[in-house]
């Protein structure tokens, strides 16, 4: 068997989430169906292994898949086969035959998530599926020292939603940029981490707009964090706005 990585952009406005459900159109079933039929529909069907889950209506710029197939193609070839099933709404990047032993949710190191915050006066008809709108003035130093304290290695039982399935809270954030993009009108945040709990960006996004328009002190993060009390952190920002944009394996895993 050949293992493939992909790497692929969608738009996740008319998917149901990336994780396979009965009678739901999911980015996940959309892959292996074209996955299937380039094999040619072998018994049992070939599964697409991804990254990681993302809701429905949330996007992703750099998601990353594996599978194993029983022949092999060179990997503009894969490229251009899957492209060539897929609807418009899904794009294979990059395919890449790699080694075996890559797997891409437990080869990962880390995830990049952007969340883009539209600051227009009424909602913009153009960017309403791609973007949440937040139309009150954000002082983006005050969410900057927010950030600073969720930070770190943490229990985040606070910042996930109910119906997570992970067996632990504690995640690692290395990095959170706060900028304001001027020609959008928006502001966009960057999370960089070495994994995210169900829905925990879009509750970190909502709780630091909360302090960015004076809702909340600057620093209610340690409290939040340290009462692990869903309710304290109240509010979820839309899928809309959110996007995967990098899994970093740390490594290069192509083959020729």
């Amino acid at each position: 068997m050949y293992r493939y990585k992909i790497t692929f952009a969608y738009d996740g406005t008319n998917f149901s989430g990336f994780q396979i459900q009965p009678n739901k159109r999911t980015v996940e079933q959309t892959l292996k169906n074209a996955v299937n039929k380039i094999a040619k529909h072998p018994t049992p069907a070939i599964p697409v292994i991804g990254s990681g889950r993302t809701d429905a209506g949330v996007h992703a710029i750099n998601q990353v898949a594996h599978f194993d197939i029983p022949y092999h193609l060179s990997n503009e070839s894969m490229r251009k086969a899957l492209n060539s099933i897929l609807p418009l709404d899904i794009l294979i990047k990059k395919a890449e035959l790699v080694d075996n032993d890559f797997h891409a949710r437990y080869s990962a190191h880390r995830k990049t998530y952007r969340y883009r915050v539209d600051q227009g006066e009424f909602v913009d008809p153009f960017k309403r599926n791609y973007t949440a709108h937040f139309k009150y003035p954000l002082d983006l130093q005050k969410m900057k020292e927010a950030a600073k304290d969720l930070i770190g290695t943490h229990d985040f039982t606070s910042f996930v939603a109910s119906g997570s399935q992970a067996k632990s809270n504690v995640r690692t954030i290395e990095d959170i940029i706060i900028r304001r993009d001027k020609i959008r009108n928006e502001v966009v945040f960057d999370f960089t981490g070495n994994g995210f709990l169900y829905n925990q960006v879009r509750i970190m996004v909502a709780f630091l707009l909360e302090v960015g328009s004076g809702q909340r002190p600057v620093d209610d993060v340690r409290r939040v964090l340290a009462a692990k009390d869903r309710t304290l952190a109240r509010m979820t920002a839309p899928a809309s706005g959110l996007y995967l944009v990098n899994v970093d394996y740390g490594t290069n895993d192509e083959k020729d």
